[in-house]
């Protein structure tokens, strides 16, 4: 009755269960996990909600690519870092989305996807879903992670079709450097590869700022982001891809693309309405983010100052931080403990496809509070 690529394995992991059982007995844990900026206790103006109340929202008005406005708003988000052209945007419902329509445009059934390790969880189900299979290359950590190119090669076929970065990675929090963004642009270009770059952390640099991929004309590119991290709005489904590259490869996906999104039509008029003002906000929410990271990051290093068994790895934008730690068991077995003695939540690295137990990845958005007293936790425990 049912189609082979939704086979999943829907059974809970041995953490979940011990997450499960620890709430269910009332258990008060320490959530060193955090992901969803709006219950992390940062502030948002109610004013937002009124962007959402424009008149011509209740009118459709399908645009497959997205109606211009929000368009050009996004354009002038790219303003001072790239060149970007309102024609080269398509919104959509979110990242996933953005990701499910490059996987169509670029794939057959059975073809193939590189995609670096340690990384995002949910690339695997989104790929499958478009009968898409995903090809793991391995970045290498040296005073900082980098992409291993060799590998990169080295796990193509014939069947490969693009390249998946993301810029920052989430979660080691590594940029791709223009060295290697060079040589990915000669392997696609020799190889007719696309890039699929995804820049929701893009924002949140440690450092200066990022360079985005957004006017790469290396090879024909398709850079994603939202709203989701942009301005810590995830409930309003609001992403984008930009697509660059050479002019005719670049025009033909576009050509290509709007088919597909005006197929669905999925991004509500609403908050297209609203994405200038939606925006415009994450100045704000940005400036407390990074307070958060910043002060959590500061009160990590002091604590592991007095630590000889954990070091933390080096990391250069986004809201994770990775630890490494003596790797006597398996990272799940290691994160129940913790959860079970600690009464701590943190991700085991093996969520992340880490390349060898002995790592584990901590939210850097947590309340200060709750961070500080989660990681002395820990801490005191390994």
């Amino acid at each position: 009755m049912f189609s082979r690529r939704t086979s999943w394995n829907l059974a809970p992991n041995r953490f979940t269960e011990a997450l499960e059982r620890a709430r269910a007995q009332g258990q008060r844990t320490f959530d060193l996990t955090a992901s969803n900026p709006t219950t992390a206790g940062f502030s948002y103006d109610n004013a937002l909600l009124q962007a959402l109340t424009h008149p011509q929202g209740l009118t459709y008005r399908p645009e497959a690519k997205g109606l211009i406005d929000a368009r050009r708003a996004v354009a002038a988000y790219y303003r001072g870092r790239a060149d970007v052209l309102p024609e080269q945007i398509l919104l959509t419902a979110g990242t996933s989305e953005a990701y499910s329509f490059a996987f169509r445009l670029l794939c057959e059934p059975g073809d193939e996807v590189l995609v670096a390790a340690p990384g995002y969880p949910l690339f695997d189900f989104l790929a499958e879903l478009q009968d898409v299979c995903l090809l793991q290359f391995p970045m290498f950590y040296d005073h900082g992670w980098h992409l291993d190119l060799h590998a990169l090669e080295t796990a193509a076929s014939k069947r490969t079709r693009a390249v998946l970065l993301v810029h920052p990675n989430n979660p080691t929090g590594s940029f791709i450097k223009p060295a290697e963004a060079q040589q990915l642009n000669a392997l696609c270009r020799a190889r007719d590869w696309a890039l699929v770059v995804d820049e929701v952390f893009l924002d949140f640099s440690h450092g200066d700022p990022a360079t985005t991929f957004a006017a790469n004309d290396g090879a024909l590119t398709f850079t994603l982001s939202g709203l989701s991290k942009i301005s810590g709005l995830p409930q309003m489904k609001l992403g984008w891809m930009v697509v660059s590259g050479p002019p005719e490869a670049a025009r033909e996906a576009v050509s290509r693309l709007e088919v597909i999104a005006d197929t669905y039509l999925s991004v509500g008029i609403p908050v297209q309405l609203a994405a200038p003002a939606l925006l415009d906000s994450r100045h704000d929410f940005q400036r407390q983010l990074m307070e958060r990271v910043r002060a959590n990051l500061a009160e990590l290093d002091r604590q592991l100052a007095g630590h000889a068994r954990v070091r933390r790895l080096e990391i250069e934008a986004g809201w994770y931080a990775v630890l490494r730690v003596p790797a006597t068991r398996s990272d799940e077995e290691l994160a129940i403990e913790i959860l079970q003695r600690a009464h701590v939540e943190i991700h085991p690295g093996h969520f992340f496809d880490f390349p060898a137990d002995g790592y584990l990845v901590v939210s850097l958005i947590t309340p200060p509070d709750d961070f500080r007293e989660g990681i002395r936790r820990i801490l005191a425990l390994l």
